[in-house]
């Protein structure tokens, strides 16, 4: 860090006092309050600022006696001004507290200047960011409310929102693949309505056929080449959070083209399977018989694949149509009808089906009638609602706050997309078209209905849990070959990102499990002594060996290496004895040569076994394979299996295959110390304490963290010799401590794991410090030091904070925006409900989804 360069919201401390004009107005959060510059925030500012941030010597470096009103050019000081406002750094402890109110109009007027300010010029945003939702006070959210502070009904804004790059891949997947049911024996196979999952090299594809390949020519590599395949087209920002807001994203008119290219594949699939992408002879179920076609090297290329006869594609009135000459309106308005259902999840109105229908018939008239059918039905793809989900209430009454419940389709597809990837059940459906879905009583009945049935998947819960905890980021974190080497695995090829997917699978599966528990969930998921394991796990939730250990193991194995190899000698010898005697035998005897060729062939065949067992033995002696960097973890227990992709890339492709094993005890204690969170929060070369602290201040704490201005160069120094502890030295300066304290503190304890998510007891050399603290928590049970990240979760998991602000995120996630003070009485129920039913996730959401919040909207001003 360069301290040339001072960091405005940290050195930024105005000395606030009482604005005793406005501590009797009433305050109701929403509404405009017409305070002004001149008439409020310059003589708040001249009152209670300038003494500190004057023109002279000013605290931090910062004069306030000439700010004027929120420009472009001073808004980034404005926007300063209103994090630590917003954030209570201001006024500092040993000046007169500012009253609840005033800090809140002052806080809006900046959030509404800026708005106003930055509207043609980018854009502000920042509070509506899901991890500035922490600057909204979480005392008030949950603690009682000044007096003079009124709330309003709640509700949330009318809006579109864009589906997800995961829900629009499996939206396509259900016209050309048939997913297996539900099957209660092996609850974590993959089953319909499941997200399509990532590959094992982490990408997000749609796959044509692999359910009916049979045969390929080549290794991996050319398998993965060969098969026809289209990448997720919707793009989402892969960073740390919720990233499902509904303004967050648009569809541009490259991936408008995309979905185009993709449709026509997609319709050209459902018409003709395999031979829309295969020659005719390549589908048999008797590969021999096409032997002389599958000459040649064909590796990587679409004609090396055999896919069987077997029809598992779904069939459907695209396939009516094509299947046959011609076409008639029936069979044309039947393929536009269904497609339309599929792609929007609701049935067309009439104006809808007809304006396609003439698309269509139009494109056939132009291009004849496959290729018009195909280009025409692709416009579908492109429809509103198969992009975005529209909750715009216009048919609604509003009520005395201007807010109308939304009903029927609106409503129900709002709720299946709470929790679903797929179109509505025909229960759900038929209670949309029956007028049964108006009131929250119909919405809690669909819900309950939904949540209690283990066969109807519920994609959207688990995606809440990837994206609070942020576990997921693992196999994307690019790590250095060196650095990884140094960590005890492998680094070999991709054998460490693929864990890492792996890694992503198990950690699903074991949420999934404390998920059909459902009792004190969030505990549960922070305290778990459980694992779900591959065989690499040994290794990952093993222990990295000092150098003492190292050397004390290498001597081990060659000692057992020499005494091993010692014993094959000495049979080897035994049986060359007997094999020599036998022939010596046979020699003197030759009337017996017949009779004993039995048993002289046993005996040759126990000589070469006895010297490959010596080779392997020797082997041994001289170290050979084994990893001694790595004491491996004893993981045991019964057979599970994990929601992995179908076979995608032949022999690499993920396995289900799973154990629900017990973390090694004293190591590991729930999802924080698993290597899927840890190297989700690591770097390139190093763990990343401060990534790791910020992410509990935020996600657990419920603090928030001001942004790093570009003045600040927010390096560590380059020194391989020195412990990350000892680097994060420069984090300790006034500048910067502040807001490091916040996090560096609740981070290092966890430098008892290294960047690949092992357990440690040393680091370069030297005794791991895992000491830390937590500073300030807003609950003074939680503060004080800790000795490490086991007893700092133990800490966090027994704190009522905690678990409410759990609950603020699970409002974000579900609502789709920031939490507002108008929410508290929403929040408070939500958590009442979470409480009451043993720490219920289903609880939980059911109150969320039949929360005001949830069920009503406005329109935006």
């Amino acid at each position: 860090m360069n301290k040339a360069t001072f960091f405005i919201p940290l050195a930024f401390i105005l000395c606030f006092g009482v604005a005793s004009q406005s501590s009797a107005e009433t305050y109701i959060p929403g509404q405009k309050t017409g305070k002004t510059f001149a008439s409020f925030v310059k003589p708040f500012l001249t009152s209670h600022c300038v003494d500190c941030h004057g023109d002279s010597d000013p605290e931090g470096g910062l004069s306030l006696h000439d700010l004027g009103p929120v420009d472009e050019i001073n808004a980034g000081i404005w926007r300063s001004v209103w994090a630590q406002v917003a954030l209570k750094e201001m006024p500092p402890e040993d000046a007169e507290e500012l009253e609840v109110v005033p800090r809140l109009q002052l806080t809006d007027w900046i959030v509404d200047e800026l708005t106003r300010v930055m509207q043609d010029k980018g854009g502000f945003r920042d509070h509506l960011d899901p991890n500035k939702g922490n600057f909204v006070d979480h005392e008030l959210l949950f603690g009682p409310l000044p007096e003079e502070i009124k709330l309003v009904p709640t509700s949330s804004p009318a809006r579109i929102w864009r589906v997800t790059p995961q829900e629009h891949i499996t939206r396509l997947n259900e016209l050309i693949n048939s997913e297996p049911e539900f099957d209660p024996a092996k609850p974590g196979l993959r089953t319909r309505g499941d997200v399509v999952p990532t590959n094992h090299g982490g990408e997000l594809k749609l796959y044509f056929g692999v359910d009916r390949i049979i045969q390929w020519q080549g290794g991996t590599v050319a398998y993965a080449t060969s098969v026809k395949s289209v990448p997720a087209v919707l793009s989402s920002a892969r960073n740390h959070g919720l990233e499902n807001y509904p303004d967050f994203y648009t569809v541009n008119g490259a991936e408008a083209t995309q979905i185009m290219g993709v449709a026509s594949d997609i319709i050209r699939y459902m018409a003709y399977g395999p031979l829309s992408i295969a020659q005719p002879y390549q589908i048999t179920d008797d590969p021999k018989s096409i032997a002389d076609k599958m000459k040649g090297d064909l590796r990587g290329l679409p004609t090396s694949l055999v896919y069987s006869t077997k029809v598992v594609r779904p069939l459907t009135p695209v396939y009516d149509l094509m299947s046959q000459e011609g076409f008639d309106n029936d069979r044309l308005r039947a393929a536009v009808d269904y497609l339309f259902e599929a792609l929007t999840f609701r049935p067309p109105n009439q104006n809808e089906s007809d304006g396609y229908l003439t698309i269509v018939k139009q494109s056939i008239d132009k291009l004849g009638k496959e290729d018009g059918a195909v280009l025409g039905l692709s416009a579908i793809f492109l429809d509103r609602d198969a992009l975005f989900r529209p909750e715009l209430v216009k048919n609604g009454k509003p009520d005395e706050h201007g807010r109308v419940m939304m009903k029927d389709w609106e409503l129900g597809l709002a709720v299946n997309h709470a929790l679903r990837y797929i179109k509505p059940d025909e229960t759900l459906r038929q209670a949309i078209i029956g007028g049964r879905m108006q009131t929250r009583d119909d919405v809690r009945r669909e819900v309950e209905r939904m949540l209690a049935d283990d066969s109807i998947r519920k994609p959207r819960v688990l995606r809440f849990f990837r994206d609070f905890f942020d576990y997921d980021l693992g196999g994307y974190i690019c790590k250095d070959n060196r650095a990884l080497a140094e960590t005890g695995v492998s680094n070999r090829g991709t054998d460490h990102y693929r864990a890492m997917f792996d890694a992503t699978a198990s950690t699903d599966r074991l949420i999934e499990l404390i998920l059909q528990e459902d009792t004190d969930v969030l505990k549960q998921l922070l305290t778990t002594d459980k694992v779900v394991a591959t065989p690499s796990d040994k290794v990952y939730f093993g222990k990295q060996r000092t150098a003492e250990e190292k050397a004390a193991a290498q001597r081990e194995a060659k000692k057992q290496a020499a005494e091993k190899a010692e014993r094959e000698t000495a049979e080897l010898a035994a049986a060359k004895q007997e094999l020599a005697e036998l022939q010596a035998f046979i020699e003197a005897n030759s009337g017996e040569e017949k009779s004993k060729r039995k048993e002289l062939a046993e005996k040759k065949r126990a000589v070469a076994a006895a010297e490959k067992k010596l080779d392997a033995a020797t082997k041994g002696k001289r170290g050979g394979n084994e990893n001694f960097s790595v004491a491996t973890a004893d993981l045991n227990g019964p057979p599970i299996f994990a929601r992995v992709s179908h076979r995608s890339f032949g022999a690499g492709s993920m396995k289900p295959e799973r154990i629900l094993a017990t973390a090694p005890a004293d190591q590991r204690l729930g999802i924080l110390t698993h290597p899927s969170w840890l190297v989700s929060h690591s770097d390139a070369m190093d763990n990343h304490a401060i990534r790791r602290g910020r992410w509990i201040r935020e996600r657990l704490l419920g603090g928030g963290i001001p942004d790093v201005p570009i003045t600040v160069d927010a390096m560590l120094p380059d020194e391989p010799k020195n412990t990350l502890r000892e680097r994060m030295r420069v984090t300790r300066e006034t500048y910067c401590w502040t807001c490091h304290q916040k996090m560096d503190p609740l981070g290092l304890p966890f430098e008892m794991f290294n960047h690949a998510g092992l357990f440690r007891e040393t680091e370069l050399g030297k005794p791991v410090d895992t000491s830390g603290e937590v500073i300030n928590s807003g609950d003074s049970r939680l503060d004080g030091e800790v000795d490490n990240a086991i007893d700092l979760i133990k800490r966090l998991a027994e704190s009522e904070r905690v678990e409410q602000v759990f609950v603020r995120h699970a409002f974000r996630f579900w609502m789709g925006r920031n939490e507002t003070l108008n929410d508290a009485p929403a929040l408070q129920a939500a958590y009442r409900a979470y409480k009451d039913n043993g720490g219920s996730m289903n609880a939980l959401i059911t109150s969320l989804l039949t929360s005001d919040a949830f069920l009503y909207r406005t329109e935006q001003d």
